[in-house]
């Protein structure tokens, strides 16, 4: 999923502080600040749903736009609405 591995590549260059915040990476990339914001969500996603995403295993009822507009900050929440392991 290359949504997931370039907003893990956006989280790392906040943290490094390559840049300093979503605006610059919102600019660096052109995309709209709002978008970058809902992207670097999914740096909050379960590892477990992670690497199933990773290889291709794709949880039942996922999609990218279900997780912009409904990831719970749990990881339980995301497991007992996607799968996964505890």
């Amino acid at each position: 999923m290359l949504a997931l591995a370039r907003t893990y590549r956006w989280q790392r260059m906040i943290d490094s502080g390559e840049v300093p915040g979503v605006e610059a990476i919102a600019a660096q990339h052109g995309v709209d600040r709002t978008y970058a914001g809902r992207m670097l969500r999914l740096t909050s996603l379960a590892p477990d749903i992670v690497e199933a995403l990773l290889l291709g295993d794709k949880p039942d009822g996922i999609s990218l736009s279900k997780l912009h507009k409904r990831l719970p900050v749990c990881w339980r929440q995301q497991r007992d609405r996607w799968g996964g392991k505890a």
